[in-house]
């Protein structure tokens, strides 16, 4: 069992992470298929919320109580959502750059762009993972933002997945604009890439976001993989930057919609903790300890994670010795149907 869900709030917590995956998806579709929408959810609104986020940090130090008490303040004051918030940004604004042939998004150079920050913010992860080894070998330990965490192996496990995440993408300098200038395409980040890519990133947030990881690490997860399999393959890359930022966005405003706090508080009924915390409360728990811990689930999802990437890498690795190609300079996966097929259902015009 990953989660605790039965009784009476088993019915809340899949209406809301279910809710959460529409809401996902149609805001993504929203802003990919237009420029007002992309414009929208990722210049204008990201703006007025660093606005926002100044203004409580300003305010809290001049000792304003609003501030003090903001819930952005009080549960999302870490370096990781604000590091992983302005990094999905950045993805966002510059698949965009590509896709419209915006300024230096028409230049080869650029090309490789898509590459450099998925590799940002897989290392963002990978550097919390590890933070939580260090700071909670198989001992509780309280993060900034009031959270529970507990660290061992699995971090270590899934670290080193997400090390090797990074070089099973190949196909650095093959992007391209969809003809109708909805998408930025990365046609050699087919299913085996999304699939590896997943299981990773889930893993991760069941290592380091427990009390979160109902809704990003499975409703977020599932709100970019879906369109990439049914109508929007080759789009991936670009549905999870989208839609990584934009929950991130909402998860930085309202934060109480998932966390379970420190004393075991939960604001809403449809808040879901993951099997760590053994008898799905938090009771007992107190730093250095290991009482109520269950780490079994995070192992085998963390053990699950680094086989499926050195399975990749190693395909990977065989497949460019027997083609001597270089998988980065070139493509990788043009011989399997997903890649195929998304060329045609795309209707790429040229590479930029």
């Amino acid at each position: 069992m990953l989660f605790h869900i039965s009784g009476d709030t088993a019915i809340y917590q899949w209406v809301a992470m279910l809710g959460v995956l529409a809401s996902l998806i149609l805001l993504n579709e929203f802003s990919r298929r237009t420029k007002f929408g992309g414009i929208l959810m990722f210049f204008v609104l990201p703006l007025i919320l660093t606005v926002y986020f100044i203004a409580i940090y300003v305010s809290a130090r001049m000792g304003a109580e609003w501030a003090l008490h903001n819930q952005t303040y009080l549960y999302m004051n870490g370096w990781f959502h604000y590091a992983k918030l302005y990094a999905s940004l950045t993805g966002c604004i510059g698949f965009m750059m590509i896709k419209y042939k915006w300024g230096i998004g028409k230049q080869r150079w650029f090309r490789a762009f898509p590459f450099a920050i998925v590799a940002i913010n897989i290392l963002i992860a990978v550097a919390s993972d590890f933070e939580s080894a260090i700071n909670g070998w198989y001992k509780w330990w309280l993060s900034s933002e009031g959270v529970w965490l507990y660290g061992g192996w699995h971090n270590v496990f899934n670290g080193l997945a997400g090390l090797i995440n990074i070089f099973c993408m190949t196909g650095w300098w093959a992007v391209y604009s969809s003809k109708d200038e909805k998408d930025m395409i990365w046609p050699d980040m087919i299913w085996v890439y999304i699939l590896i890519y997943d299981v990773w990133n889930f893993a991760y947030t069941y290592n380091c976001l427990p009390t979160h990881t109902w809704f990003c690490g499975v409703a977020l997860l599932l709100s970019p993989t879906i369109p990439a399999l049914l109508w929007n393959k080759g789009g991936w890359i670009q549905n999870r930057a989208n839609t990584l930022c934009i929950w991130c966005m909402f998860a930085q405003v309202f934060p109480l919609f998932q966390e379970t706090l420190a004393d075991g508080t939960k604001a809403f009924p449809w808040v879901t903790l993951p099997a760590l915390y053994a008898d799905g409360t938090l009771n007992g728990i107190v730093a250095g300890g290991s009482a109520n811990a269950n780490p079994t689930m995070m192992t085998i999802v963390s053990g699950l994670a680094l086989m499926v990437n050195l399975i990749a890498i190693i395909y990977i690795i065989r497949t460019c010795i027997k083609t001597k190609k270089n998988p980065y300079k070139g493509e990788v996966f043009t011989e399997f149907k997903y890649y195929k097929r998304m060329l045609l259902l795309v209707q790429l015009l040229t590479r930029v």
